[in-house]
């Protein structure tokens, strides 16, 4: 066990060092090692912890020096453990680690976007290199830490229906006609008798978000503008929710097609504990909040809007599933790990081989006894104080401090006076 000095991202829509609730600067704060000046007018988006290159995270030596994590486990295997080593390997251009752990403050929406699975992102990297910088894919799940909000997949097929007959913006832009309206009618139906012609709907929703991504900016850009001044002087054709997102939206990012892309994509609201699950080709965009992401080591995105980057329209409109869900659906299960012989564990295991992520909330003066895990983790108290123990070793812990376990060791984690929730990603092979 090593305690790490993450790293920091400072992005436009980070939360600034003055604000009440800086949870990224909080955090950086808590490792005296990065030496981290706060800035009250600089945004801080996210705390890196792990091995990729562009902010490797460093292993405090004893004698006070630092060494790079990555060419730590390069040079000694064993800390991944053989199983890990023999899927994944080490010298992958993300790092020797296939996962990526993170803290995100998000005080501004952050891009719509996709990402492409293994075999799409193999063939993107190799006739787009400037724009796919590697060929992995980058499933990402998050976990919310306090309140937080974010698009996750599309809507159920009635609720887009609803907002292509009811927006007269939406449909200028979309060029609807007869043919669209009916093409929506037998994709509800075909939805609603839950006879799952998945074909049908997926179809139709390709269809028409497809003709948003490709509509002329002379078109949406004064559609965008219109629509959020109506919304803005009272009316009322879609809920409070819609239209205080819609506005919201259009003040980040004014005239994007993207704003518009509020009436495709399901609105998740995540409280803490809570967490979603962004697999390969699902649209998504973190909105507000603050929360624990953990990812798959990659840095492929297809942007769909609500950004100044290149969207590349095509390639996105192709590789969406076009699954449509309520937004309740979109939320991932977290069970009691069987892993705790306290019982005091819950794990977040998404359906990919690259991370897991466990939650142990513990109340003060109790212990969570932790497996050895067949694999390494990254470990980071995100509230309260108290202490791991590692092989006969102990080390004290508060809020914001990360550190690192290699593999096959069993964890034991005690909390102070103050209670400790503690959260560990990390990546098992069976």
């Amino acid at each position: 066990m090593w305690t790490l000095i993450p790293g920091v991202q400072s992005y436009e829509w980070g939360v600034p060092g003055g604000a009440p609730n800086s949870l990224v600067a909080d955090f950086a704060e808590s490792t005296p090692e990065l030496h981290f000046q706060r800035e009250a007018n600089k945004p801080y988006a996210e705390l890196w912890m792990g091995t990729h290159p562009n902010v490797p995270s460093r292993v405090i030596q004893p004698d006070g020096s630092q060494v790079s994590l990555n060419d730590i486990l390069r040079n000694d295997h064993s800390l991944l453990g053989s199983n890990i080593v023999e899927k994944f390997g080490v010298d992958n251009s993300c790092g020797a680690l296939p996962f990526l752990f993170k803290v995100l403050s998000i005080n501004k929406a952050l891009s719509i976007q996709a990402h492409p699975d293994k075999a799409l992102a193999e063939q993107l990297h190799q006739q787009k290199p400037a724009m796919y910088k590697d060929d992995n894919h980058k499933p990402e799940m998050a976990i919310a830490i306090q309140a937080f909000e974010g698009f996750c997949g599309f809507r159920p097929v009635k609720e887009v229906r609803d907002f292509v007959t009811r927006v007269p913006e939406l449909r200028t832009v979309l060029r609807a006609d007869e043919v669209m309206d009916k093409r929506l009618q037998e994709a509800v139906d075909a939805q609603s008798r839950g006879d799952e012609k998945e074909a049908c709907v997926r179809d139709t929703i390709k269809l028409v978000f497809g003709a948003l991504m490709r509509a002329d900016p002379q078109v949406y850009e004064p559609a965008v503008s219109s629509l959020a001044g109506r919304y803005e002087r009272g009316a009322d054709e879609v809920s409070e929710e819609v239209r205080a997102l819609i506005v919201r939206l259009n003040q980040q990012y004014p005239k994007d097609v993207g704003v518009l892309c509020t009436f495709f994509l399901n609105v998740v609201h995540l409280e803490r504990g809570q967490a979603m699950f962004l697999g390969a080709d699902e649209p998504h965009a973190y909105l507000s909040g603050h929360i624990l992401e953990c990812m798959a080591a990659s840095d492929n995105v297809v942007r769909a809007g609500l950004t100044p980057k290149a969207r590349d329209v095509e390639v996105l409109v192709d590789m969406l599933t076009y699954e449509s869900k309520d937004a309740a659906a979109q939320r991932l299960d977290a069970p009691v790990w069987d892993g705790d012989s306290q019982k005091g564990t819950v794990i977040y295991n998404p359906p990919i081989p690259e991370f897991a992520v466990l939650l142990t909330t513990l109340a003060p003066g109790a212990r969570s006894e932790h497996r050895a895990l067949h694999g390494p983790s990254i470990i980071i108290a995100t509230e309260g104080s108290g202490t791991y123990t590692v092989n006969g070793k102990k080390a004290e812990v508060h809020t914001g401090r990360v550190f690192f376990v290699e593999a096959n060791q069993a964890l034991q984690i005690t909390a102070g006076v103050s209670g400790l929730i503690v959260a560990r990603a990390f990546v098992e092979v069976a």
